[in-house]
């Protein structure tokens, strides 16, 4: 795979038609903030260093992305969005001295993969070229720059929408946005960009007329897949690359060896790590880091929220929730149970309508369950709570805050006290 030294991440835009109040590039999508898609694209061909530049929402993109991002990645600021030329000039000081290629993406494109960037930097390579456009072909190609080429087919130009004519607008091949540009030659040509434009602004696809005058080659490479390119600006847009990104985290999984009965209502977060051999039945969401063994069956109609691990064969069945829950191996929980900050040891069975009551209105407390256990139907565990290995819990019992169910003992009743023998009269 053709690695390139250099990557920034356009991440300015604040999604207002999406109406959330928060940075397009923070949307969450299958566990994720967007921005993370392209990142981790990026990463795979191994730069020396991404910088992500963002506007007025930059110290809560850092934030997002303080657990993640990794020593490669800086941050800087674009101060007045004055267009994607102006984004990138922010950049130069972050990328002070760097020469070579420099991958340009955007951080509201989800959907682009590493084979597809690996794609584009061999092309830029090949082509000894001073600027490669990433292009696509639409039938529906309003909104975007078109493609403008001479006789010979050689790229010319970049009309924006707003600055071109009926017949320029007429072309179906597009810019994407992506690039790859030699440094620091494209910052010089940035610094002389002009803003004679509908928009007053610096415009990024100057960078193709300004090398071109240069005489230094600008090259292209056309996208087969107009999805991998997708970004989003509503939530009609957004829905749709949402769906597409899950199916590709199904097919991930699918072909991975993990039986999902009906992909059509499944939903796994990207996080997510399921060995094969596991069995997700119909209408099941899985969120967060949750980790799924082998020979383990969820759903249908189950929720496994984050911090759900699941040992060899467990099962959580119908109407079931967890939430920060370890279920040991072959451990079940089939039946309308909630399942929250909890250790839960092997071979257990947590009996329907069993809940742990974590949260006492201000903090969440641990439940812990050992090996071979019995939970019967109905039981409320109210934690901080323990239950020993091959404890027992009749039907209905509410086993209060800070209590220990001795190993082999039985407790019923509310509250839950140990069952004694009774004695005959």
């Amino acid at each position: 795979m053709p690695s390139v030294r250099h990557v920034a991440v356009l991440a300015a835009g604040e999604g207002k038609r999406l109406g959330a109040g928060r940075p397009k590039v923070l949307t969450p999508l299958w566990g994720r903030p967007a921005l993370r898609y392209p990142l981790e694209a990026a990463r795979a061909l191994q730069p020396e260093r991404i910088v992500v530049v963002a506007g007025k929402h930059l110290p809560a993109i850092q934030a997002a992305l303080a657990a993640g991002s990794g020593a490669d990645v800086f941050f800087a600021r674009q101060e007045h969005p004055t267009g994607t030329g102006a984004a990138l000039l922010a950049a130069r000081e972050a990328l002070a001295g760097a020469q070579g290629p420099l991958l340009v993406l955007y951080g509201d494109c989800p959907l682009t993969t590493p084979d597809l960037l690996s794609r584009l930097v061999a092309a830029h390579l090949a082509a000894g070229a001073a600027v490669t456009v990433l292009t696509v072909a639409l039938e529906r190609p309003a909104g975007y720059g078109r493609i403008v080429r001479d006789a010979a087919g050689q790229l010319v130009r970049i009309v924006e929408e707003s600055d071109a004519d009926a017949a320029t607008r007429a072309l179906t091949e597009v810019n994407t946005g992506v690039y790859v540009v030699e440094l620091p030659g494209a910052f010089d040509d940035l610094e002389k960009a002009g803003r004679d434009n509908s928009q007053g602004e610096i415009y990024l696809t100057d960078l193709v007329a300004l090398t071109l005058r240069r005489g230094e080659r600008v090259a292209s490479l056309r996208c087969d897949d107009a999805t991998e390119v997708l970004g989003f600006n509503d939530h009609r847009e957004l829905a749709q690359v949402r769906g597409l990104l899950r199916r590709r985290i199904l097919d991930r999984h699918l072909s991975a060896g993990v039986e999902i009965v009906d992909p059509d209502t499944t939903f796994i977060d990207a996080d997510v790590r399921i060995e094969a051999g596991a069995r997700i039945l119909p209408c099941t969401v899985i969120e967060g880091d949750t980790r799924i063994a082998s020979g383990c069956e969820v759903g249908p109609f189950a929720h496994l929220r984050a911090g759900t691990v699941l040992m060899a064969g467990a099962e959580v069945g119908n109407f079931t929730e967890t939430k920060a829950a370890t279920l040991g191996a072959g451990t079940k929980a089939k039946h309308l149970s909630y399942l929250g900050d909890s250790v839960i040891g092997a071979n257990t069975n947590i009996g329907a309508g069993t809940i742990t009551a974590n949260y006492d209105g201000k903090s969440k407390h641990p439940t812990k369950i050992g090996d071979r256990a019995f939970i019967g139907s109905g039981t409320v565990l109210v934690a901080p709570v323990t239950v020993e290995d091959e404890a027992v819990t009749g039907a209905g019992a509410v086993v209060t805050r800070r209590s220990v169910v001795p190993a082999r003992e039985t407790w019923v009743g509310v509250p839950a006290r140990p069952l004694r023998p009774r004695k005959d009269s």
